[in-house]
Order: structure tokens, then sequence, then C-alpha cells
């Protein structure tokens, strides 16, 4: 069990990047999944991992979040070197499927992230519920849910300990259209309060919503912007053909 006492709480210095990857690089066996990353993310923005399924987007956030070690590299967190277990107290993982107890209630799974986390506080749990609109399903077994309400409750795990920075591995997949544009705009509250908040998805009709884009293929960053800056910069009228000329650009010069 974390306890959330053991890293400091204060907010994150605007100063310094809250995410940095320093040329990381992750192989499994013959397969390079990730090939050289290396960025900087302030603090308190949406940025967007976008890139075909199969890029190196879950790769990468597994090696931010500390899931699993680079084969050369670093990444760092809140100034911390990733991975490390006490700095897990300010981070937040949604991975793409429901990490959720299927036989206990949404209110116990909430409570039981919380107290892995370290947080005592019951009125944290019922903040989270509140946020993602479950509060009032709270004594449902989670194996009764639909998809989308299990995905809320995913979320609300992910958020219950308030971390300044959040990492979100397709979030909206399966989801109906209002429920996502609920999900975004619940990122945009928390990135509006100051949480930084890394994205993945291979839609591209949501990269607008985000205030940076990094567009991500075959293990590398093959553009970085906003979307009205990568749409001009590659001269082309959606994301979709701006992902497709860098891409192109990218594999020409490998």
């Amino acid at each position: 069990m974390m306890n959330s006492d053991s890293t400091s709480a204060a907010a994150p210095d605007a100063r310094q990047p809250a995410i940095r990857a320093v040329g990381l690089v992750k192989r499994f066996g013959a397969v390079t999944a990730l090939d050289g990353v290396t960025f900087d993310l302030a603090p308190g923005r949406i940025y967007g991992l976008l890139g075909p399924n199969g890029s190196g987007k879950t790769t990468l956030i597994r090696l931010l979040t500390g899931m699993t070690r680079a084969t050369a590299g670093s990444a760092t967190v809140l100034g911390v070197r990733m991975p490390d277990r006490a700095n897990l107290a300010r981070i937040g993982y949604m991975t793409q499927g429901d990490g959720v107890y299927p036989s206990l209630t949404v209110a116990e799974n909430a409570q039981f992230f919380a107290a892995a986390y370290g947080v005592e506080d019951a009125a944290q749990v019922a903040d989270a519920l509140r946020l993602v609109g479950l509060a009032d399903r709270s004594k449902m077994i989670v194996g009764t849910l639909s998809g989308g309400q299990r995905r809320r409750l995913s979320l609300a795990c992910a958020l219950v300990h308030r971390p300044p920075v959040l990492f979100l591995d397709e979030p909206t997949v399966g989801v109906d259209p209002q429920l996502r544009v609920q999900f975004w705009g619940h990122f945009r509250t928390l990135a509006d309060a100051g949480t930084t908040i890394v994205v993945s998805s291979h839609v591209m009709d949501e990269a607008d919503r985000c205030d940076e884009l990094l567009f991500v293929r075959a293990g590398r960053v093959i553009a970085r912007g906003t979307g009205s800056g990568l749409r001009a910069e590659a001269g082309t009228g959606d994301l979709e053909s701006a992902f497709l000329r860098f891409a192109g650009e990218s594999e020409a010069a490998a």
C-alpha cells in the first residue's frame, strides 16, 4: 500500500516540466517498440498521443508511469525518475481495459483504490464518483453495469487520490458519443485546475480537444504541435491527412 504522505503534495512547479522523456527506448526481443523518444511536457495541459494501434503509445505510457523499465533512456514525472513506487501516489493511470473488480460494488472499487493510494478521506471517494456521474449507483455490483458505466468507474478510480498527473490510455474506446463528450468535459475541468493529462488515442476527431498533440508512429514522435499548427505545417485541412503527411516524411527520412 502506498502512503500519500511519503511524497510531497505540493503543486507542480510551473517552471519545470511535469513529464520528461529523454531518449526512451524499449525493445521486446528483436522488436523495438519505442525508438529514442524525447520531450518535455509542461504542467496543467492536455497532451494527446495520436497514432495507429501498435505505434508505441501504450508502451510509452507504461514507461512514463514506471509500469515497465526502459531499455535505454529515462522517464521523469514531477521531478522524480521513474519507476518510483512512492511517486505513484501523485500519478493517475486509466488503462485501456476496465481495471475494476466486477464482484464488488461501485463504492467498494473506489474505496479499494483510494486505500491503495493511502487516501482515508471518504469525501474524496464520493467526489470521484460524483465527477463521473456514478454517485447514485454506488451500491451497484460492477458486474451489472454497462460498458460505459464501467469506463466511468475506471476513470473515478484513477482520479480518487487527486493526482497532479493523469495518464489515460484510450479512455473513450467503446463509449457512446454522449459519454465521450462528458469525459472530455471532465478532462478539461481537471486541466484547468492544474492537472497534467496525457491521453492516448487513435481517434483523430478527439485531437482538437487537446492543448497539444504528439503524433506517434513506429515508436517515434514524428510531429508535435497544436492541431491547427500541425494542419498548417502539413498543408492539409484535417488531422488525419496531416498525420499521413508526417508519417510519409518520417518513413522517407528513415
